[in-house]
């Protein structure tokens, strides 16, 4: 049977995947070719990756629990893959959360166990790079433990040139107030034509590469993303992997790599340029496991964005490559104002129970892959941190109002001090 399968490969195909297991270095134009496999070489592509992650990581799979904070929808940038940004007379949607509304949802985040938040906003205009710093103060002032995951490079960017500082030393000061990693977002697709495209006015490659590297280069660590199912091609995907393993072998300073399907409901890139309606699910499988091949052993996590591909689809990317199901997020306004429906909050007990679903084992992670609990036995598993939701039951009454009667309300856990 297993000589009927492996015969049914593609022979090129067959070649690299073996490659791949043995250690050997995928080129970008071998990445190009897996990233249009399709048929069995799909398939055996997702089995080879799967094994590849099995050997990099075990069988964990991890998750942090973290809170978005968004401070403000202002921005004038004009992506037009964002259905976030709002314009100044934009009045009945617009925001910009003053430090008590973000201390706020530290708070609150952390009532529900969270050990990182990530804070990201538009580019208001009337910003200056003292306000990027005076977050971090305020939220290091009251939480000084909470790790900070803040500011893209394309906010560092607009920050970095009203400073007047050298870059190294502006990304030194953000360290110092309390800054401890950055997302590697703002990333896209990172080929200028592409990018002219999808935002004219977005910092463009070579300066997303050396801010990475600067922030790199003073021991701030980041992720790196990529966003892909609009207009780009596999030779886009292909190149953009292979500068995030460049720059990896030089630095060393990504934690992880994140692919990001593109989100087409509401925004221009879809309604009005043409792109095409997002990954399907075949290319979002074939993005993790080609960059689990294609990373290794530089770069070993691979996280799902459950936000855009959803929970089982997630489940499946975690049997294609990827070792980390990303963070709880607790509130998610980017994806959503492009129009993913797949929530804004995954609780950790989600997790858990999502990641038993495909028998691994889950862990509960820092934002810098460092183990906080790995949960073997569900029997141990902690109380949820969770508001309490009340059901609206259906079904016919004279069944279900007898159980009801007789079950306890539940009571809320307090949590930990």
């Amino acid at each position: 049977m297993f000589d009927q399968l492996t015969s049914a490969l593609s022979p090129d195909v067959r070649g690299l995947l073996e490659g791949a297991l043995e250690g050997k270095e995928l080129t970008a134009a071998g990445a190009q070719r897996l990233l249009g496999a399709t048929g069995m070489d799909f398939h055996a592509l997702m089995g080879a990756a799967d094994l590849a992650r099995q050997r990099d990581c075990g069988d964990d799979v991890s998750y942090v629990v973290c809170r978005n904070i968004n401070f403000t929808n202002i921005c004038y940038v004009g992506c037009s893959f964002c259905g976030f940004a709002r314009h100044k007379d934009d009045k009945e949607d617009v925001f910009d959360r003053s430090h008590d509304e973000i201390l706020g949802k530290c708070k609150d985040a952390i009532e529900r166990g969270a050990t990182e938040i990530c804070i990201q906003g538009g580019i208001h205009p009337n910003k200056t790079h003292e306000h990027y710093r005076n977050i971090l103060k305020a939220v290091k002032a009251v939480y000084p433990d909470l790790h900070i995951h803040a500011y893209s490079p394309e906010e560092m960017d607009f920050a970095h040139k009203k400073s007047g500082m050298e870059l190294s030393e502006y990304l030194q000061w953000l360290v110092d107030a309390g800054l401890g990693t950055m997302p590697g977002t703002a990333a896209e697709i990172l080929d200028d034509e592409i990018r002219d495209i999808l935002a004219p006015n977005k910092l463009k490659t070579d300066r997303w590469v050396e801010i990475i590297k600067a922030a790199h280069g003073i021991g701030l660590r980041s992720t790196a993303t990529i966003m892909y199912g609009h207009i780009e091609k596999a030779q886009h995907v292909a190149a953009h992997l292979d500068l995030i393993r460049e720059i990896q072998k030089e630095t060393g300073g990504f934690t992880e790599f994140v692919p990001l399907g593109f989100i087409h409901e509401r925004n221009l890139l879809f309604n009005l340029l043409g792109a095409r309606p997002g990954p399907s699910m075949e290319e979002d499988l074939r993005v993790i496991a080609v960059s689990r091949l294609f990373l290794r052993p530089h770069l070993t996590n691979i996280q799902v964005s459950w936000v855009k591909m959803g929970h089982k689809l997630g489940q499946m990317a975690l049997c294609a490559g990827a070792n980390d199901f990303g963070g709880t997020l607790m509130e998610e306004s980017i994806s959503r104002e492009s129009g993913s429906d797949h929530g804004e909050n995954t609780p950790p007990e989600e997790f858990r129970r999502l990641i038993r679903e495909i028998g691994r084992t889950p862990v509960e992670r820092t934002t810098l892959y460092e183990t906080i609990q790995r949960f073997e036995d569900p029997a141990l598993d902690p109380p949820s941190f969770e508001p309490v939701k009340e059901v609206d039951l259906a079904g016919p009454t004279r069944w279900r109002k007898p159980i009801e009667k007789a079950k306890p309300a539940p009571v809320a856990e307090a949590p930990a001090a």
